[in-house]
């Protein structure tokens, strides 16, 4: 019954306040980057659309995963950035915009790249024993209740009254961060037997996928001739993912998918700080050229 109650009200209840702290930080000129920077936002979403889900497949093989901690890690990799990867590229001095943009248009797409990724994760790992539950149509609602109706209801509260956020802003987004520790020290607790009897092998996974999917996406953003500033953004948002999405809908199939996420989620934030450590003061000498450049251009 506890966990039943944790994984139906108490879990989107958490969800629902991270996304409307989301939302609160977003306006229509954030979705409209797509058009106006295509190259960085579309970079971005590659990285997270594509290479990352991706690469969680190969990992799941490389660790050799039962196939529920299979199906986790995929559905891990395929949710979208998280609000703390914003935060993180504020501090290293990373493109802040294109993070919040990235953020706030993966979590739209999330309704059709989380149902499907984990549909084929699914098959493709031989999971059995719950995929009586997981209907496409049933998961695309739950990730759109979830997610995209508490951002466009944060986004209506700023377009509505944006002192009034403005104000409340810091308190709500500490808010949504000791909601976030609360839904993954729930996980574990939850799934304490599951979650210790499988550590060597999900830590190693999730760790993994975790500094691949940075190490390979900032890469990526480089070769394209994305500025440092951008390239750090983007591989925030990979080492950085919704957790407590994944959590979310893992939980309303069988809590033993929430593992790979509650375990990712343990750590994600010691590489992604230092990260942004290594990056902070890489990325001020970009920033203070470009306030420069600016400066010109006006005068």
């Amino acid at each position: 019954m506890e966990d039943s109650l944790f994984a139906t009200i108490l879990l989107p209840i958490a969800l629902a306040v991270i996304m409307t702290s989301l939302g609160m930080s977003l306006t229509l000129e954030d979705f409209r980057r797509v058009v106006v920077y295509p190259r960085g936002i579309a970079i971005g979403l590659g990285n997270l659309i594509v290479v990352s889900p991706l690469l969680a497949f190969a990992i799941a093989e490389v660790f050799s995963l039962e196939p529920a901690l299979a199906v986790g890690l995929v559905l891990l990799g395929a949710s979208p950035g998280g609000t703390m990867a914003n935060l993180l590229t504020h501090l290293a001095r990373g493109d802040t915009a294109l993070s919040i943009s990235m953020t706030g248009i993966s979590s739209v797409a999330a309704v059709i790249t989380v149902p499907l990724y984990l549909t084929l994760a699914i098959d493709h790992f031989g999971a059995t024993g719950f995929d009586g539950d997981v209907e496409m149509f049933g998961i695309v609602l739950r990730v759109l209740l979830i997610t995209v109706v508490p951002l466009s209801f944060g986004m209506w509260l700023r377009a509505r009254r944006p002192q009034r956020v403005a104000a409340v802003g810091d308190a709500v987004r500490r808010a949504a961060l000791a909601v976030f520790v609360f839904v993954v020290a729930g996980v574990i607790v939850a799934e304490h037997d599951n979650v210790f009897e499988n550590l060597d092998a999900v830590a190693a996974a999730a760790i993994t996928l975790n500094l691949a999917a940075m190490a390979l996406s900032f890469s990526i953003a480089r070769l394209v001739r994305l500025d440092d500033r951008q390239a750090t953004a983007i591989a925030m948002e990979l080492g950085i993912h919704n957790s407590a999405l994944a959590i979310a809908v893992g939980a309303t199939i069988a809590t033993v998918l929430t593992i790979p996420a509650a375990v990712y989620a343990s750590f994600m934030f010691v590489s992604a700080g230092l990260f942004a450590r290594l990056m902070h003061r890489r990325n001020a000498a970009g920033a203070e050229a470009d306030t420069a450049h600016d400066a010109r251009r006006t005068t």
